[in-house]
């Protein structure tokens, strides 16, 4: 097998591997409001706020004292 036949094979294993590692979160506001991200949200930053990718894809800033909780999703 030569080279040009191994990227799509090691390009599918690499995405697989990746997807394993993932561990979608609920974050829950205070306000009720709920966000489903794709991985555990960063730990509070020094600035004071959570830092989370949501299922769509965009980044999410958000006060420490504005979330009410941090579970795995179910």
């Amino acid at each position: 097998m030569n080279m040009k036949n191994w990227g799509l094979p090691l390009a599918v294993l690499t995405f697989l591997a990746l997807a394993g590692c993932s561990t979608p979160t609920v974050v829950t506001l205070q306000n009720g409001t709920q966000y489903l991200t794709t991985d555990t949200p960063n730990a509070k930053t020094p600035d004071g706020f959570y830092e989370f990718t949501d299922i769509a894809g965009k980044r999410v800033r958000v006060k420490a004292a504005d979330v009410a909780t941090v579970r795995k999703e179910d």
